[in-house]
């Protein structure tokens, strides 16, 4: 088995010890969350959470092109949500970047995220390259 570190500067950096996603045997990427900070200034986006859940995924979006793969070819995600009531919203930006195809998805309520951002997205995706 081979695995392989994907990192880019078009995503944020880690912020602790982990890797931004790993790539298995040249085939799948298994993503680490993203949460909506800009990779430019380092810093969490203002807004609520559309503006945030935009951000995440431009991250993931970036992440995974760094990969050799897209948004098209992610087979699952998890979201993660600080509330649960914002999850129409979270929903009509994520379904304007999946619209093509959804993969499956999971979406929990947290208690906390890291620098208490409202919503955090992971994704395991097909290499298209």
């Amino acid at each position: 088995m081979t695995l392989e570190k994907i990192l880019t500067k078009e995503a944020p950096a880690p912020i602790g010890p982990y890797s931004q996603a790993i790539r298995v045997n040249k085939t799948i990427i298994y993503t680490a969350g993203q949460i909506p900070i800009d990779p430019a200034t380092n810093n969490v986006i203002e807004g609520d959470i559309k503006a945030q859940t935009r951000q995440v995924l431009r991250n993931l979006e970036a992440v995974l092109r760094a990969g050799g793969s897209s948004l098209g070819s992610v087979i699952k995600t998890t979201v993660f949500l600080k509330d649960m009531g914002e999850f129409a919203a979270m929903n009509e930006v994520y379904a304007e970047f999946f619209a093509q195809s959804a993969p499956a998805r999971s979406t929990v309520e947290v208690a906390r995220l890291p620098k208490d951002v409202k919503v955090e997205i992971e994704a395991i995706a097909v290499a298209e390259s």
